[in-house]
């Protein structure tokens, strides 16, 4: 699929922080940005900052934002030239790919065959096997559990039993032994194939203490890679990422330059077009990576990178499909990493209740007035949170000479920033900045799954008829718009309460209150 050269007009593919994201570069660029959004993202910041929207109606992403019919019906009405996908949704379906090319609009990321090589992990592992990059032991595709457990053996327990298919954890499951192996491999293949339709698993060898570095690259589709440096993204819970920084810590210059060069070597090999990141497991004990795999997109990560290399890599994408990107080795030469960027990922989900998603009206919504802060979100006082996609409100990144700055810059940033109306995962992250194993750089992928998170809140089960949550003094100077006073009935008997459990007084706690 060849690019097609100048528009004046992109749509954004995509809801929510990313669609924001792209709006802010085309509009430097001079470029009309081109929204859509389902009925429930309506009063969405990316709606209200585009030059144009358009709605996809009512109901959840399959028929919305995952609807193609709707999305080229509003390509033809709007005469958008080029679709900047995002990431998620369609952001790696090769098909919305291929109808870009038909439709006659630039897809502003790879190539469809790209996507599909890279796609399904069983092939990507046999391209990076390909162009010399090393591989965590493991096995093509296997159909039959005799034939995995005899994999196993050869392997070595433990192993990761995963679906070839998918990604986002989906799909995947640790087996200690040939007990686990045989009881998982049935509901993987099942998982996978709901979820996917495709029940092809393989096996790998599971590293004990396995961080997750990434390696990001922008290729011009003629040959040309850059390898943009690394990123630790090891504070993961139950395989999702919570928090990322770039550089990696705790890398020697020979790892950190054998994994760039191994990065941009696959890429290389397959004259990788636009936007892309390879994903590697390293062994801290061995100093030895492995490939992971790849993704044919713009990372939810992509800004930590951005702050380190002082590079716009939307615009990379705009530029390369507009047929105006400057020659790549050219750009890419006079680049070189400073600082350490860190980002926390904000969900509306709710930590001490299992992170179960939290849904509702966002009714203040305070960031710090700190121009050295990137915040990438799309909400605002009033936002109502839909429970139909993905709970991610805000990225919080920060950009500061080493790393210990960063952390301490941004938990600043996040001790500063309000949240109010439904519960999110602010306090939570927080707690992991804090934690020696962050702070010492030896998080693994499985650390925060045995995170001991402390939440500071009260839970209600059962309100009475006359309880109440309080705090001292209250609501007070709003007599002038008719809000009377507020706060304890018995503020002396609060405040003791608060004294004798070592509380601040003005600290809220419940009270209970009776009439004769």
């Amino acid at each position: 699929m060849e690019l097609k050269g100048k528009f004046d007009k992109v749509l954004i593919a995509n809801r929510g922080a990313i669609a924001c994201r792209v709006i802010r570069t085309l509009r430097a660029m001079g470029i009309t940005s081109v929204v859509v959004y389902a009925e429930a993202d309506a009063d969405s910041l990316h709606v209200r900052q585009a030059d144009e929207a358009y709605s996809l109606g009512d109901g959840p992403a399959a028929a919305t934002y995952l609807d193609q019919d709707k999305l080229f019906d509003i390509v033809r009405k709007s005469g958008a030239g080029a679709i900047h996908p995002g990431y998620g949704f369609l952001s790696e379906n090769a098909d919305f790919a291929r109808r870009c090319d038909a439709e006659n609009v630039v897809f502003l990321g790879p190539t469809p065959e790209q996507m599909e090589e890279f796609g399904l992990k069983h092939t990507a592992r046999a391209l990076a096997e390909e162009a010399g990059v090393p591989l965590l032991p493991g096995t093509e595709l296997l159909t039959d559990l005799n034939d995995a457990l005899e994999a196993a053996d050869s392997i070595g327990y433990p192993v990761m039993l995963k679906s070839t298919a998918g990604g986002g954890g989906i799909g995947m499951s640790r087996c200690h032994s040939a007990e686990d192996l045989s009881k998982s491999f049935e509901s993987v293949q099942r998982l996978s194939q709901n979820n996917f339709s495709n029940s092809g698993v393989f096996l790998e060898k599971f590293v004990e203490h396995a961080r997750h570095i990434e390696v990001q690259l922008f290729g011009d589709g003629k040959g040309q890679v850059a390898a943009l440096g690394e990123r630790d993204c090891s504070a993961q819970r139950r395989n999702q990422k919570v928090i990322e920084e770039a550089p990696a810590p705790g890398l020697t210059d020979d790892v950190r330059t054998r994994m760039h060069d191994t990065a941009r070597q696959l890429g290389e090999s397959i004259a990788y077009r636009s936007a892309g990141t390879v994903e590697f497991i390293y062994d801290p004990d061995t100093t030895e990576f492995y490939f992971l795999e790849v993704n044919t997109r713009l990372q939810v990560e992509h800004g930590v990178t951005e702050q380190v290399y002082g590079v716009d890599i939307v615009r990379w994408m705009v530029e390369l499909g507009a047929g105006t990107l400057p020659d790549l080795a050219s750009l890419a030469s006079g680049l070189t990493a400073s600082g350490h960027a860190i980002q926390a990922r904000i969900y509306a989900e709710d930590p001490n209740k299992d992170f179960q998603p939290s849904a509702g009206l966002l009714t203040n919504v305070v960031w710090p007035e700190d121009p050295r802060l990137r915040i990438d979100h799309w909400i605002q006082p009033g936002t109502e949170v839909s429970p139909l996609f993905d709970p991610m409100l805000a990225k919080v990144i920060v950009h500061e000479p080493d790393r210990e700055a960063a952390r301490q810059r941004l938990m600043s940033a996040l001790d500063n920033s309000q949240l109010y109306g439904i519960e999110t995962n602010l306090k939570y992250v927080r707690q992991v900045l804090e934690d020696d194993r962050f702070i010492e750089g030896r998080l693994f992928t499985r650390t925060l799954n045995e995170f001991d998170y402390q939440p500071a809140t009260v839970d209600v089960i059962s309100g009475g008829t006359l309880t109440t949550i309080q705090d001292y003094p209250g609501r007070i100077g709003y007599w002038e718009i008719g809000v009377p006073p507020s706060g304890p009935f018995d503020s002396y008997s609060f405040r003791l309460g608060n004294r004798l459990l070592g509380n601040d007084e003005g600290a809220p706690g419940l009270e209970i209150t009776l009439k004769g």
